[in-house]
């Protein structure tokens, strides 16, 4: 009875038992089956996983490639979160009011994030066809060049940055919708009569009141950032001279292409440790930065 007292009520943990048993089959345990696998040799096909230790962490935090795929990673993060928020905080304020066919416009940039990423991936491929594609016939119709596009290391990482934002800012444009919509016209009113302009309102009262959403599609696109992958395959495969690769991709290939399930095991714990610092990271920041509406 003492040991019931203190762990809780016992009846309680029947009550959690459905959600824990998926979360441990399908969360847990693999989780600690690829820490397992990361102080292995394996190839996928060999019936013995040779023990190696931290070699599988020395050679990677010695591998070059590692630190080039994380700087990818990092800037391909940046390159989507940030015009994603924007792109789509503007849009809510365009489209914020109920005006007529306001909704079917809304509809139309939210479709994208319900269609495939494969599909998406696909058309954008043609569009950015260096002969051929729409972006290259549009400059040349305007007078410029053609540019390589997705076979440029300097240009593909903007060309799948440029794919993924087409994708999330109309998502993130209906969550900044329903924010806008929560914030009092009292609180806008009353910052009008006392003489504030337009640009003083949204700064002072419309930004720090949707704050709490800003911070949550900052923490998502984030780790949807991490987590990419379908547009990179389809669109580049990590190429050319691993302008895109990031460290997921670097996974796939650790696995999948090089058979080196060790390393690959490494790479995906690595990801996962620097998702989870990055979200402490956020979580610790928006403490200060983050308002809610009492």
């Amino acid at each position: 009875m003492k040991i019931f007292k203190r762990w809780g009520e016992p009846a309680a943990y029947f009550y959690v038992l459905p959600a824990m048993v998926p979360l441990t089959l399908f969360w847990l345990a693999p989780m600690v089956y690829v820490v397992y696998l990361s102080f292995t040799d394996w190839d996928f096909m060999s019936p013995v996983k040779t023990w190696v230790g931290l070699e599988n962490y020395k050679e990677l935090f010695a591998n070059e490639e590692f630190y080039k795929a994380l700087k990818v990673t990092l800037l391909f993060g940046l390159g989507m979160v940030i015009p994603t928020m924007a792109g789509g905080l503007a849009l809510a304020l365009i489209l914020g009011r109920q005006g007529r066919g306001a909704g079917v416009y809304r509809a139309i940039l939210f479709s994208p994030w319900v269609t495939p990423t494969v599909a998406i991936s696909i058309v954008w491929s043609w569009i950015f066809e260096p002969r051929s594609g729409l972006a290259n016939s549009i400059l040349i119709g305007l007078g410029a060049d053609g540019l390589p596009w997705l076979q440029s290391s300097k240009w593909a990482l903007l060309c799948v940055i440029i794919v993924s934002v087409w994708r999330y800012v109309g998502w993130a444009m209906v969550f900044y919708w329903v924010a806008l919509q929560g914030v009092p016209k009292e609180l806008r009113e009353a910052a009008l009569m006392d003489g504030a302009s337009g640009w003083g309102i949204f700064k002072s009262v419309t930004l720090p009141l949707i704050s709490p959403t800003s911070f949550f599609l900052f923490i998502i696109l984030w780790l949807q950032s991490f987590q990419a992958y379908d547009q990179i395959s389809i669109l580049t495969q990590g190429g050319p001279s691993g302008s895109t690769r990031t460290l997921l991709y670097m996974y796939y290939q650790s696995a999948f292409d090089s058979y080196n399930v060790g390393e690959a095991s490494t790479v995906a714990l690595v990801l996962v440790l620097i998702s989870a610092l990055f979200s402490l990271v956020s979580v610790t920041m928006s403490r200060r930065s983050v308002h809610y509406l009492q």
